[in-house]
């Protein structure tokens, strides 16, 4: 590795934060838009932070790629030797700074932008739009971690909140719409500029420069990543909220004219995200208005900036013509977390990056709740989870090992990770599992008194928690003459030992041993944890790790109430009862339990933990069917579906023949045909919804799960073991998975309603395993649900099946795919649909395919969407990612490097897919190894892309 590499790119540590050494109470922006460049004008008055800064004390800025034309303080021009621009190696100004300056004065830097050459999509760009100018696309920005540097000179930090005015001026007729954060104070025409010809006249008057202004004001004090600004040629959908005060707020969302239809949805989700947020939460939104723009070419999902949300609009546009019932539920999930955002990240937000889960993770966690609340609870509880132990298991255990609370990092765009967001709600549910619904509540009330308007920690946020709790006892015995029957278990409300979740890496590994005694009929649960040293810590501390739990007894009954011996570390939230681990090792004793009882653990899941039971085949089998925590029902089929799986495996490796275990083909069976004995009753919402939870209890671990569970990972056994099993059982329920597409067929395609949508969902499961049976008959099945689909869910689920391994010949699917291309071309967010399915195939020719695929026009590397669609998707399909030959490793690193120089934090987040590569066998660690190494030693290489691959390296 290049020493020079390492010294380039600096390490920032949260033990050396100190607060800013000076504060700007307020900043005035003027944004002069043009094609060519852009001149942007700060006004900035500056004051001392005189608890850490004296006279001595130099005022130091970030900036980066700017151009600065002027700078003045306190009305004095400025010459460039009167200021410092550092330059860092990829020769971008680095920072700003004046060795001296009074305690409070007003500085002025004028700097010069060209939006249409932004790649990168952080700051100001320009998103969409023809030509070297991008003539027609839409200006727009992306502050959020440390994008505003490219817009002026600033402290790009979140613990300097400021008052922000914004006034933009443009061309009126290509972008009539000029958006900024607040209220809008003023608009207006500019005075026209006429420009004369060598005779003295007007040249073209006709074509005379229109321009106009809006000027807007934020009365909230924010921090710079939160700031707005988007000017372009777009529709607007507009609509109102009453709050719980009586207030009308005024909701605005805008879009490319083209789409102004596919916006309903989203409105009616922000109108349920508001109203949520106050029966919830007590929540009122704080301004007179709301607004949303939609733009193509966006890094991330969305922006909550205050008042003016930015986001990808594969987020917000939608109809049942081009969007899934996947993409509707996202839809609603993300407007809603940008919504909450308002509260949870922008009236109280960072004291620095490293804090980023306090906003990130809360947020996730509310609005995961605001799913939940709205729609199968359930269903979406698996969902979340299975996201997590995809993706954030395996991110504990690799290179990029870090706490919620990181410690250091080079790059911060490099931390927005599945920990900080994923695990980090499951870290605020556990304090809600703890402390129950009611006080969570009466903690959140208080978080929001205490610190509204404030730059804050985690620790803040948890001892909130602990202070509501007290309160909450103190209150109690004051008006109270009997004791609350919670009040010996609130009391005993500690929280120290849990913050370790915040500061320590790792997932715990719980072990799971019972024994029953007969004589005294007394069932012992013994519970212990680990977590694998990293590089974190090389000793980890007992985590504090809440386990829901019940005893289901052998009649399928829940067990009205427990008695524990010998054992007070336990309580009740909410009518369920909790046990808390918190040592190495710890012994549960349960009295009066009647034999062959099983116990349901960590219902809901709990805690974000790997568990590792002795339950048999049999008692998982029970559990699937009867378990009362429709949680655990599908944790029980998940973890048989493992263990079949691992026994294929180890066929498969022994070559041996291959064959199915009689329990698991059994309990399969049974939740197939218990989900085709419903009958179909609209006024009976909750039956339709078991359909949801059935497909999920259906759906098979895919590969990249399994594949967690082996060191070293055995790529094709894998495959070849879920393949086997999937056929298997395909074919011992054919006949009700065709009962099961019949009458789930019944709802109307255009229906979005909860139990149509768990209709499709369960319909297209079935056909999943209809298809993979690959015979003439399940193909012409196949085909004819995807030539007679109508809507976006039917179409996308069967022209996957087609172009699966086991799907049609090539000659239909050719053409199944070209009458896609031909249909929806002209429509972005289904053409990354086209593509994503082409590239998740297992086909053995899917690498020639997408070789192939980014040569099409319709391909662009400077849309990430686009990118996503195919890079991100290879680099998630196993089969293909890891061929033999290593041709897929060295076409992803040659396109990871081609894309580091368009957009180096999407190029970051496509180079992860390396990340475990450690865990494979030898010849592909060798050949995995080999790209990293060419990708770290490219000249130039961003910070982005080297720490991921520096840190793979280690």
């Amino acid at each position: 590795m290049d020493n020079n590499q390492i010294n380039k790119h600096k390490t920032k540590y949260l033990k050396d934060y100190s607060p800013p050494s000076y504060w700007i109470d307020k900043i005035d922006l003027q944004f002069d838009l043009d094609e060519q460049e852009t001149i942007v004008t700060s006004t900035m008055k500056i004051r001392r932070n005189r608890e850490i800064a004296d006279e001595n004390t130099p005022l130091i800025f970030d900036c980066k790629y700017l151009d600065i034309i002027s700078v003045v303080a306190n009305d004095i021009v400025l010459c460039s030797r009167d200021y410092e621009l550092g330059k860092n190696f990829s020769s971008g100004n680095d920072f700003f700074r004046l060795p001296r300056v009074p305690e409070e004065f007003t500085l002025e830097i004028k700097n010069r932008l060209k939006p249409h050459k932004n790649t990168a999509l952080e700051g100001l760009y320009k998103s969409g739009g023809d030509g070297e100018y991008k003539t027609g696309g839409t200006f727009c920005t992306q502050c959020e971690a440390e994008g505003f540097r490219r817009i002026t000179c600033f402290p790009d930090r979140p613990d300097v909140m400021t008052h922000f005015s914004c006034t933009i001026t443009a061309d009126k007729e290509k972008y009539p719409i000029l958006l900024s954060n607040g209220n809008l104070i003023e608009k207006g025409d500019m005075p026209q500029i006429r420009t004369l010809n060598n005779s003295g006249n007007i040249a073209n008057p006709k074509k005379a420069n229109k321009r106009h202004f809006a000027k807007w004001d934020d009365p909230f004090k924010k921090p710079c990543y939160l700031f707005a600004l988007v000017a372009g040629d777009l529709a607007l959908i507009e609509d109102h909220f009453i709050t719980c005060s009586g207030r009308k707020i005024t909701l605005h969302i805008y879009v490319e004219h083209e789409n102004k239809d596919k916006c309903s949805h989203a409105m009616q989700s922000l109108k349920r995200a508001m109203k949520w947020d106050e029966e919830r939460f007590g929540r009122e939104y704080d301004l007179d208005l709301y607004q949303i723009v939609a733009v193509n070419d966006f890094n991330m999902g969305a922006m909550e900036n205050k008042g003016l949300n930015v986001f990808n609009s594969k987020f917000v546009l939608a109809d049942t013509q081009i969007a899934t019932d996947t993409d509707f539920i996202n839809i609603e999930r993300v407007i809603a977390h940008e919504y909450f955002h308002n509260w949870t990240g922008n009236r109280i937000t960072l004291k620095n990056w490293f804090q980023l889960s306090l906003k990130e993770g809360l947020t996730v966690f509310r609005d995961q709740e605001f799913s939940s609340d709205l729609n199968s609870r359930a269903v979406q509880r698996i969902s979340d989870v299975k996201k997590l132990r995809t993706l954030q298991f395996p991110e504990d255990s690799g290179p990029m090992a870090h706490p919620v609370r990181p410690e250091s990092y080079i790059e911060m765009n490099n931390f927005y990770t599945m920990t900080v967001y994923e695990k980090g709600s499951e870290v605020i549910r556990m304090i809600y599992t703890i402390l129950g619904r009611e006080l969570f509540r009466k903690g959140m009330d208080l978080y929001f008194e205490r610190f509204d308007g404030q730059a804050v920690t985690t620790e803040d946020f948890v001892q909130t928690m602990e202070d509501a709790a007290k309160m909450d006892i103190s209150s109690e015995i004051i008006n109270t003459t009997n004791k609350s029957p919670n009040s010996n278990n609130l009391s005993k409300i500690d929280l120290s030992q849990f913050r370790l979740w915040y500061s320590q890496s790792g997932t715990p590994i719980i072990t799971v041993k019972r024994s029953y005694d007969e004589a005294s009929k007394s069932l012992s649960i013994d519970l212990s944890q680990e977590i694998k040293p990293d590089r974190n810590q090389s000793i980890k501390l007992p985590m504090h790790i809440p386990v829901k739990f019940a005893l289901i007894s052998h009649d399928g009954k829940e067990l009205n109430r427990c008695y524990i011996q010998d054992n007070l570390n336990n309580n009740q939230n909410n009518g369920q009862q909790i046990l808390h681990l918190k040592k190495e090792q710890e012994t549960f004793v349960f009295k009066d339990i009647p034999p062959n009882t099983l116990p349901s653990l960590f219902r809901g899941f709990s805690a974000p933990v790997k568990i590792q039971t002795d339950f048999k085949p049999q008692e998982l089998a029970f559990l699937m069917a009867n378990d009362t925590d429709e949680f655990n029902r599908w944790d029980a089929a998940q973890q048989l579906y493992f263990m079949e799986i691992d026994n294929i495996i180890a066929m498969v490796q022994k070559s041996r023949t291959l064959s199915v275990s009689s329990h698991l083909v059994e309990a399969f069976k049974k939740a197939v045909s218990d989900s085709v004995s419903y009958t179909y009753k609209p006024n009976e919402s909750s039956q339709l919804l078991d359909r949801a939870l059935t497909a999920k209890i259906i759906t098979l671990p895919d590969e990249t799960e399994i594949g967690q569970k082996y060191d070293p990972i055995d790529v094709d056994a894998i495959h070849q073991a879920r393949s086997f099993l999937a056929k298997y059982l395909a074919k011992e329920c054919e006949d009700g998975f065709k009962e099961i597409i019949s009458i789930c067929s019944k709802s109307l395609p255009s229906d979005i309603s909860n139990s149509a949508m768990a209709d499709r969902s369960l319909k297209n499961m079935a056909l999943y395993y209809i298809g993979v049976l690959n015979t003439e008959e399940s193909n012409k099945t196949i085909l004819s649900h995807y030539n007679n689909a109508q809507n976006m869910t039917d179409e996308i689920a069967s022209l996957t099946i087609i172009c699966s391994e086991v799907g049609v010949e090539d000659a239909k699917m050719e053409q199944a795919l070209n009458k896609f291309r031909e249909k929806w071309q002209k429509h972005p967010l289904v053409m990354d649909k086209w593509f994503s399915v082409q590239a998740g195939s297992t086909r053995p020719e899917t690498l020639n395919r997408i070789k192939e695929l980014v040569k099409y026009p319709e391909f662009s590397w400077k849309n990430p969407n686009r990118v996503r669609s195919v890079l991100s998707v290879l680099g998630t399909n196993p089969v293909i990612f890891h061929k033999i030959d290593g041709e897929g490793y060295r076409f992803f690193a040659q396109k990871v490097i081609e894309l580091d120089k368009i957009n180096s934090q999407i190029a970051a987040r496509m180079v992860s897919a390396f990340n475990l590569w450690k865990k494979y066998d030898l010849n592909r660690q060798n050949m995995m190894k080999i790209e990293l190494e060419k990708i770290i030693s490219v000249p130039n290489l961003s910070r982005d892309v080297y720490e991921i691959v520096s840190r793979a390296l280690e």
